[in-house]
């Protein structure tokens, strides 16, 4: 797919993930959270940025849980505040939120680095970055980080376009995840 800009290409991925969202749904699930744990493993990461998952995104509650379970991994979810987020703690209780996020209670204590995070998206454009749904959470969170940790986008439905429609604060992943298919920057 082609597109002049980025609006028209977050439309068409909107139409084409409400069009095929819950067909299989649990196979599609399945087998991401899969290759999100294998490359976790491939490359090593111990301190891991994932989401609480609305309901058009990958269900990633598997991994949250068997990584939770596993000695040695530091896991951590967003948590609002004002237009972007920083990482939290993973803990219960989770609360409801603003766009019917679940979070935990806030902490104050300083987080580690991440060496990877897990990020939903709409759609990747021909340059690996992000179209998301539009607000720039994620967009924020990254540039106040510092540091760039590895990122993998994940999505329902490959959405993908040759064409740079993102912008210049938009993140860029390393590897994106669909349950037919996974890429990799600067690989066919």
């Amino acid at each position: 797919m082609k597109f002049e800009n980025k609006n028209d290409f977050r439309i068409e991925c909107k139409r084409k993930l409400k069009k095929v969202a819950y067909q299989n749904r649990i196979k599609k699930d399945t087998l991401v959270n899969q290759d999100i744990l294998n490359y976790i493993d491939e490359i090593k990461a111990k301190n891991i940025l994932l989401y609480l998952p609305l309901k058009e995104e990958i269900n990633i509650w598997k991994v949250l849980l068997k990584l939770r379970k596993e000695k040695g991994f530091t896991i951590f979810v967003p948590f609002m505040e004002g237009v972007s987020f920083k990482m939290v703690k993973f803990r219960l209780p989770l609360f409801r939120k603003r766009f019917n996020i679940l979070e935990p209670k806030n902490s104050y204590a300083r987080g580690k680095k991440i060496d990877l995070a897990i990020v939903p998206v709409l759609g990747v454009d021909g340059a690996f970055k992000r179209v998301g749904f539009g607000k720039g959470m994620y967009d924020r969170f990254f540039e106040s980080l510092g540091y760039k940790p590895k990122i993998a986008f994940v999505e329902l439905v490959k959405c993908f376009t040759s064409s740079h429609v993102g912008e210049i604060h938009d993140i860029q992943a390393d590897i994106y995840i669909t349950p037919h298919i996974i890429c990799r920057r600067g690989k066919k």
